[in-house]
């Protein structure tokens, strides 16, 4: 079905009697002489509903303009378009009773556009800080799509410990999970060290390795601690434990066993895998090596980690791990949580072959191999038309 949208009316223009959106908005009947600057799409039409609509829901940054990840946004729109629907992206505070205030890419012109859109089939949230997440605004804007009808797209970002507690008690996934606690207190953490020698520092809220940290007691009373930039030295656990405890409790940190990690070309790897709901199940859509190489406690890329082939490591034990933890996770997310249908896990191996499963995002950030960023907007587009009833 073709639609268009007129820049002066800000009005829908098509087909007699047909409407288009997640609300069923009625669309104009064409006028013959319609502005030639009018946009024209070419849409799927289910019971003359012209669709799908697919709302990406982003946030506003610290100077108020429109944030998040625009280079996947704007592949989205290209492979939507290409398979007949339309995207734009908005704010929560765009949402009207009958209408978005949102922007259209437009791939041809590369360029974006501010329209009034109807409202979507479906909502991906793409919100991209964890405390717009928990603004009134956000709250408001899932209520409306609630009270819509309108399917609702990844439910929000995970908790590492509340992931961490929901692997532990897992049948398959359990064995996987390194020992983890919740820095609460000063004793806690102390016969945590104890009883592991050498661990890891990591805010429950953190991201790409920020904020991460080694702890090791490497002799009697001395205890070294490790960032990515600096390392400090202690005496003893008390006087480690004077400097940090602000810092660990009031920003919320997780202790985890360190592991012993395996190497490629003498360097730790770890698996960053992304991953899909297709069919019923979840499955893998691409795997990517990560390699750490001036530090040894990251891998993350802007963190100085690399990026390597998974074909350099590739093995079918890898690839059977992988495969089951992916289906496993994402049930496991499902039961517990919501509907994901997409999400990345960060995996490892020691040094002795054993896997561990470090932490599961449910807003991957863009993969930088484009043969996975590719098949991730086709999977993407391909459940959005799925879940949007097209």
């Amino acid at each position: 079905m073709k639609v268009f949208y007129d820049w002066a009316s800000k009005e829908w223009f098509g087909h007699s009697g047909a409407t288009i959106g997640g609300n069923l908005q009625p669309l104009k009947s064409s006028i013959p002489d319609i502005d030639q600057r009018a946009l024209s799409f070419s849409l799927l039409s289910k019971n003359l509903n012209a669709g799908p609509i697919i709302g990406i829901l982003t946030g506003k940054g610290k100077d108020n303009t429109v944030a998040g990840n625009a280079p996947l946004f704007m592949a989205l729109q290209k492979q939507i378009l290409q398979s007949k629907g339309i995207s734009y992206v908005f704010t929560a505070e765009g949402i009207n009773e009958n209408s978005i205030s949102g922007y259209i890419y437009l791939p041809g012109q590369n360029k974006w556009i501010q329209a009034c859109c109807p409202l979507p089939h479906l909502v991906y949230n793409r919100v991209p800080f964890r405390k717009l997440e928990k603004s009134d605004a956000f709250q408001k804007a899932c209520h409306f799509f609630k009270e819509h009808s309108i399917p609702f797209f990844n439910p929000g970002f995970l908790d590492k410990y509340e992931v961490y507690q929901l692997l532990k008690d897992h049948p398959e996934l359990q064995k996987f999970i390194p020992d983890t606690i919740r820095i609460t207190d000063k004793m806690g953490l102390k016969n945590f060290i104890a009883k592991h020698r050498h661990i890891y520092l990591k805010p429950v809220l953190g991201a790409k390795g920020n904020g991460i940290y080694r702890l090791s007691h490497v002799d009697e009373a001395k205890f070294i601690l490790t960032g990515l930039r600096e390392t400090f030295s202690y005496t003893d656990f008390d006087s480690f434990w004077n400097e940090w405890n602000l810092s660990l409790t009031d920003r919320s940190y997780l202790a985890q066993k360190a592991i012993s990690p395996a190497r490629f070309e003498g360097k730790r790897f770890d698996f960053r895998i992304l991953a899909h709901y297709s069919q019923g199940e979840y499955r893998v859509t691409g795997i990517g090596i990560r390699q750490a190489l001036d530090q040894d406690l990251t891998t993350h890329i802007p963190n100085g980690g690399r990026m390597i082939p998974y074909e350099k490591v590739r093995t079918k034990q890898h690839d059977e791990f992988i495969g089951m933890a992916v289906s496993e996770a994402g049930k496991l997310l499902e039961k517990n949580k919501s509907l994901f249908g997409e999400f990345s896990m960060d995996a490892g191996l020691t040094d002795k072959g054993s896997y561990v499963i470090y932490e599961i995002n449910s807003k991957p950030m863009s993969f930088d191999e484009a043969s996975i960023e590719s098949k991730r907007t086709k999977e993407l587009t391909r459940l959005f038309f799925n879940m949007a009833g097209f």
